[in-house]
């Protein structure tokens, strides 16, 4: 007895399927692996640099870092800026994106069922079909199911699932780094409009300091004991004070108006801002566990481990396509000539089944598929290791900032107070009526600009202080990937 046809199509098509999975081994991954890794970040020394700050283990900022300065209206403005700047408009929308194309391949890999329903009229030329067909109106109506379900053996799609995922992940914290450059940027603003209306302040008292000087020299000149060089020196010293009052004045309008920017307002919001009341910088505390703590609380670091991460699953799925891929599909329906005959029973279709598919030849697209793989994991480890580096020469250079404005300012107040003493003695001697008031208009020259440096210096503190609270993260605190990642060459 002969075999029968179908045991013989069943035997093709199972031979079809051992010959693809025998060429997928022809299909190689040799030679493309990445060549970064991912830099344990204990590794990076910092105990002599950070050698006599404080240390605590609660000694993240906190979320609302901003109000250890004491001035209510910043606690405002940063929370105006935070309700409604348009640039974390665009920071959101990028993470619903990144959101979307996640669910997209989350998507891909489950089944789908489609419906579909048709009705079509159709007319044959007899020169065409003939008499039987030829001439006559048919009619044919179909109502379908169409289901589909590509079975992901090598892990491929769950790779590209999990690579957007971490995308998502990233997008996510680069959304909580805009909040944070944004609350960092109006309290810098806010400390340089501070220390513009104290300069604005000093430019003023060192103009009237500079009046009374040309009262006197000019008194002095007309009772002929001095020549007119005083004078003219009286008359510069107006000038000049004049200037620095008017380039104070402003550097306040500029700043109220970069303040209002950021707030996403017009120019007149930044007229309504009044003069700052900064109280205080606090002494600086470090974590005792740097570096390795930053992983969870940077949010540029966290983003870019996540990075990693998604690189990774995309080697995985670069790799899975070397494989034979499995699909199952199917369709069931009704098909009649007429609406009329639709439900009868002999009006059944159905057809059904596993594909298996492997490209035999590609020219090279899937070895270069996986070489730019590795090409973007090795760029996203590179940039994970930079961040890093970049993260704790932040956290460094503004603790040694702080360390070095504190003992400057502790010597411009000694300054302050020798120049405070001169001015008290000349101002003795001249109500004594030994000294004269050319004496005492001299001795506040030096106070005023002792005090001009010390404005200077506590808006320097403070943006020190603003610099590292964002080095440490903000207060932020993330769910971050595990310090070694994944190895992709662990899926080959």
């Amino acid at each position: 007895m002969s075999p029968s046809p179908l045991i013989g199509r069943s035997h093709a098509a199972i031979g079809t399927l051992f010959l693809a999975l025998a060429l997928a081994g022809c299909a190689s991954t040799g030679g493309l692996q990445p060549a970064a890794q991912v830099r344990d970040a204990d590794s990076h020394a910092v105990a002599r640099s950070l050698a006599g700050a404080t240390l605590s283990e609660a000694a993240f900022p906190a979320q609302d870092w901003w109000r250890a300065f004491g001035d209510p209206q910043l606690d405002a403005l940063v929370a105006e800026a935070l309700d409604g700047s348009p640039s974390l408009v665009a920071a959101d929308a990028r993470l619903r994106k990144a959101r979307a194309q996640a669910g997209l391949a989350e998507a891909a890999r489950k089944p789908s069922v489609g419906a579909s329903a048709q009705y079509a009229v159709a007319q044959l030329p007899e020169s065409l079909a003939g008499d039987e067909i030829g001439g006559e109106l048919m009619h044919n109506a179909v109502l379908m199911l169409n289901f589909d379900w590509p079975l992901d053996v090598w892990g491929g799609r769950r790779a590209d699932y999990e690579a957007a995922l971490g995308q998502a992940r990233a997008s996510e914290v680069d959304a909580q780094a805009a909040r944070l450059a944004l609350a960092a940027n109006v309290s810098r603003a806010y400390i340089a409009l501070a220390q513009a209306f104290e300069s604005q302040d000093l430019a003023r008292r060192e103009q009237e300091r500079s009046e009374r000087l040309l009262q006197l020299s000019r008194q002095r000149v007309d009772a002929g004991i001095d020549g007119a060089l005083s004078l003219r020196n009286a008359e510069g010293a107006i000038a000049s004070a004049k200037a620095q009052a008017e380039a104070a004045r402003q550097q306040v309008d500029a700043l109220r108006n970069t303040l209002a920017a950021l707030l996403g307002k017009g120019p007149d919001r930044g007229l309504d801002i009044a003069r700052p009341r900064l109280l205080q910088a606090p002494a600086p505390t470090l974590p005792g566990t740097l570096p390795s703590e930053l992983l969870g609380h940077r949010p540029d670091v966290v983003a870019a481990r996540w990075r990693v991460e998604a690189a990774a699953r995309g080697i995985d799925s670069a790799k899975a396509t070397f494989k034979p891929s499995i699909d199952l599909s199917g369709l069931v329906g009704l098909a009649s000539a007429g609406f009329s005959d639709l439900f009868d029973g002999d009006a059944l279709l159905g057809f059904g089944g596993p594909a298996v598919s492997l490209p035999v030849f590609d020219a090279g697209a899937r070895r270069n598929r996986l070489d730019a793989r590795n090409a973007d994991y090795d760029l996203a480890v590179a940039s994970y290791n930079q961040g890093v580096v970049e993260a704790l020469h932040e956290v460094t250079d503004a603790v040694q900032a702080i360390r070095s404005l504190d003992a400057q300012e502790r010597s411009l107040q000694d300054a302050r107070a020798s120049a405070e003493a001169a001015l008290q003695l000349a101002e003795g001697r001249y109500r004594a009526g030994i000294g004269s008031q050319l004496e005492v208009l001299a001795a506040q020259r030096p106070l005023l600009q002792v005090e001009q440096q010390l404005a200077a210096l506590r808006a320097q503190r403070y943006l020190a202080t603003v610099d590292l609270d964002r080095a440490l993260g903000g207060g932020l605190s993330f769910d971050a990937p595990a310090t070694a990642p994944t190895d992709p060459e662990s899926n080959s």
